[in-house]
């Protein structure tokens, strides 16, 4: 069955992100007197919500370092450079074939800058963010929430994920989840329903004709 809903995540999905992600953690992190490494971020916080990725890693809530990350990562790439030419081509094809959320564990204003900036925010139904739930994933809170919205089963909709994390609350959410390659390593992807290559054209059609 064709699905009506494609659910997003955001950073390291339709936004090739996690780079400028983790430059920033790293530098924060560093300020905060405990740095950290590039692999650290992608083996341990890569996909997590920005509070749990400082609490997991400094050991208690600090708000103001999450405030600074959402302005850090506004000065790199509210220009939307991060969706690249092939995302908002698929992203355009699917608009016109079923209704499209962003489900994701970043502040608002950075994803409505983002896909704004990039010119898919008329083509996006819904954005559920950081704010919109008290857990972030691989609770599939976000997911339960955007299904709620579009008045949408799970068998209806589609998830697209890239992180360990995301494909959990995905799949918590009792959604199909289709992982992207690059921000994890392929085995912790593993519990998704397919791993693909790119999010472009081709899969769009492949999935909604």
């Amino acid at each position: 069955m064709r699905p009506a809903a494609l659910l997003f995540d955001f950073n390291g999905t339709l936004s090739d992100d996690e780079h400028i992600q983790c430059e920033i953690y790293r530098e924060i992190f560093a300020e905060a007197g405990k740095p950290l490494g590039r692999t650290e971020y992608f083996a341990q916080l890569a996909g997590l919500s920005d509070p749990k990725i400082v609490r997991t890693w400094l050991g208690k809530e600090r708000p103001e370092l999450v405030a600074e990350r959402v302005n850090r990562y506004q000065a790199r790439a509210a220009d939307g450079s991060t969706v690249g030419p092939s995302v908002r081509q698929a992203v355009r094809y699917a608009a016109e074939r079923a209704q499209l959320a962003v489900v994701s564990g970043a502040a608002r204003i950075e994803i409505e800058s983002v896909l704004s900036a990039a010119g898919l925010a008329p083509l996006v139904s819904l954005v559920v963010a950081a704010e919109d739930v008290a857990a972030g994933k691989p609770d599939p809170a976000g997911y339960t929430r955007a299904l709620e919205l579009l008045d949408r089963r799970p068998n209806e909709a589609i998830a697209f994920e890239d992180s360990e994390a995301g494909v959990a609350a995905a799949k918590a959410a009792g959604l199909y989840c289709i992982a992207l390659e690059g921000t994890a390593e392929i085995d912790r992807l593993a519990t998704a329903d397919e791993i693909v290559g790119a999010l472009d054209v081709e899969l769009m059609q492949r999935l909604l004709g």
